[in-house]
């Protein structure tokens, strides 16, 4: 279990099935169907999940995409089929970058993953990023561990992430919810996973994408709600019956993440790999560090720049800002650069303190 390339491979889950190898997540054809987005969003919609306009499936061709851009108006969004991880994105705002776009995509998709097909949709701006986490399993039980606001992003990337989200309420959460383990039964999923959602100045919130394993950001989902989402997926492999009941799910306190990563933000976030030399990590009370890194390890050139995930749990969003602020100041990585320092930033800023963001956050705020 876990995230990274093999823990979506439809290939390799099947494999694993064939030969005999219970593989921990869900059935290989729907890792297939939920990791293309398009077939995604065709399948979630006719579940009853609410879905942004855009094209049909894949498009077929530019002329298509322009087509349906004049019908649902700019600006409009372009995204590889098989995306992930923030590449093969563009938003366009006029047919001269529509065009433009559309190329760029697809080579970005043919490239990153090996597949140049691509969909479109309208954009919706200034939105919030809001997950559902849930848990399926093979006896047709279904529930949600709540929701996770992962709004704060550079270049799609995010980079903090909270829960629960300041701006979904008990009614909204209880909606969403609902919603989602319908669509979850309906596709006969089993596993953890996770429905992912933009919510407009409205709340009214439109599926994105589908997440067929446990994500980076899950730590905070078990902070509030004192599940071992890990443990959870093993015991899911295994057969087993969930033991709780949606009645069951109780939220406590607040939780933040946010992730270290080897890059210099003062140098347009530049990789920094090589050889870590001195570290201390912080502790103490509701603080959790996820890592795998050591005083003398050596991050390659061809890396994953996460480093370590701080997690903090307090009684609420206030307290939780101040611990992972505490957190942060103690952290010390020393050979490469971190983000830490640009982190702590992100935690001062009025606006994220008074609950005044969205995903276009760095962008604004830090011109970035």
């Amino acid at each position: 279990p876990g995230f990274g390339f093999l823990s979506e491979n439809s290939n390799f889950a099947q494999i694993c099935d064939e030969i005999g190898i219970k593989f921990i997540g869900p059935n290989y054809k729907l890792i297939e169907l939920m990791g293309n987005k398009s077939k995604a969003k065709e399948t979630m919609k006719a579940a009853g999940i609410p879905v942004i306009e855009g094209s049909d499936g894949i498009l077929l061709s530019k002329e298509e995409a322009i087509q349906i851009a004049n019908k649902i108006k700019y600006p409009v969004i372009l995204k590889a089929s098989a995306g992930g991880g923030g590449k093969g994105i563009r938003i366009a705002y006029t047919k001269e970058e529509l065009e433009k776009a559309y190329e760029i995509v697809k080579k970005e998709a043919k490239t990153s993953f090996n597949d140049d097909s691509i969909y479109l949709e309208k954009y919706i701006e200034n939105p919030r990023h809001v997950e559902i986490q849930i848990l399926a399993d093979e006896h047709k039980n279904c529930i949600h561990l709540g929701e996770r606001d992962c709004s704060i992003q550079r270049r799609n990337q995010k980079i903090i992430e909270e829960t629960p989200s300041p701006v979904i309420d008990d009614k909204l959460r209880k909606k969403m919810g609902e919603i989602v383990i319908k669509a979850a039964k309906e596709i006969g999923y089993q596993n953890a996973g996770t429905i992912e959602f933009l919510v407009d100045k409205n709340k009214e919130f439109y599926f994105m994408e589908m997440n067929t394993r446990v994500q980076v950001e899950h730590p905070i989902t078990e902070m509030v709600t004192g599940i071992d989402i890990i443990k959870e997926q093993i015991k899911i492999a295994s057969g087993e019956k969930l033991e709780y009941n949606q009645k069951d799910i109780r939220f406590s306190g607040h939780s933040i993440e946010c992730r270290i990563n080897a890059e210099n933000p003062n140098k347009n976030f530049m990789p920094s790999p090589g050889t870590i030399n001195g570290l201390h990590m912080p502790g103490g009370n509701g603080i959790r560090i996820d890592t795998s890194i050591y005083s003398g390890y050596t991050i390659p050139m061809n890396y994953d720049s996460m480093l370590a995930k701080v997690i903090v749990h307090g009684k609420t969003r206030k307290e939780a800002i101040c611990k992972m602020k505490s957190a942060l100041a103690e952290m010390v990585v020393e050979g490469i650069n971190t983000n830490t320092d640009f982190l702590y930033k992100i935690l001062e800023n009025q606006n994220f303190i008074n609950n005044n963001y969205d995903t276009s956050f760095i962008n604004k705020e830090f011109n970035l």
